[in-house]
Order: C-alpha cells, then structure tokens, then sequence
C-alpha cells in the first residue's frame, strides 16, 4: 500500500473517531491520536491545546456536550515525506451542542506521524466556527 493510502486510511478512521465524538463519545480517538507530549489542536471553538493529556480532554469535553453529529472530510489533499504527512481539506456536517443545531463548514489541516509502523495524528487544526464559539460561551454563561 502506498505511503498516501495509508494517511489515507488513518485518516479515515480519525473522521471515524471524530464522528463518535460529535455523537457523545471520545473514547474511540484514543487509539488515532499519538500520546506525545507534543501533539496539538487547535479547535473550531478556539484556543489551543498541547500534549496528549490536554488534546484528550478537550475532546472529552467536547464530547460531553454534543449529539446528533457528523461530520465529513472533503477536498481532501494529501502530502507524505517519510514518517511524516499531512493533508487538508473541508470539514462539512452538523451537530447539536447542549442541544443547539450547529452547521459545521470550516477549513482543516491534520498532519500525521507513523510510530512504530503505524500513521497517528500529531496535529489537528480547523478554522475558528463563531457558531460553535457563541454556543458554547451560552453554555458557560448558564453554569
């Protein structure tokens, strides 16, 4: 298989896990993302987030407050150079935050590092949604 369908299925099964997530569960992007210290994402309702410790509970967190979601890569674009890849695109779908619709239409970048044989995310960045953003600054307003 070449070095392009294997990002290609890792990628995949990130969207896969990305899917769960926006259904209420995170458990599945345990076993897409890498552990390092050093991974990073920087979210549709901003910030940024480093080490594997703060990436994972910011998608938990997502996660606690979404339902009825999915969400699909298009446009995808992919570049590999050794354990090294990344690719871009369009994530478009929909999903219900604290039970509020919100429309999903952002550019992404993921980049990806093969460990020990196998390609994991190392990086996931989409643009800011103010969507999402004005949601979730209501969500915190009510606590």
């Amino acid at each position: 298989m070449s070095i392009e369908n294997e990002v290609r299925k890792a990628s995949e099964k990130f969207y896969a896990a990305l899917n769960h997530m926006v259904n209420g569960d995170a458990g599945l992007l345990v076993d897409i993302w890498s552990h390092s210290a050093a991974v990073t994402t920087m979210h549709p309702i901003g910030g940024r987030e480093v080490g594997w410790d703060a990436v994972r509970g910011s998608f938990e967190e997502v996660a606690r407050l979404s339902s009825d979601g999915k969400v699909e890569l298009k446009n995808q674009f992919i570049q590999a150079a050794g354990d090294v890849a990344y690719e871009v695109g369009n994530e478009q779908g929909q999903l219900k935050i604290a039970g509020q619709q919100v429309v999903i239409e952002q550019r992404v970048t993921n980049i990806y590092r093969r460990e020990a044989g196998v390609w994991k995310i190392v990086h996931h960045h989409t643009d800011v949604s103010p969507a999402m953003l004005d949601v979730i600054s209501r969500v915190k307003d009510e606590k």
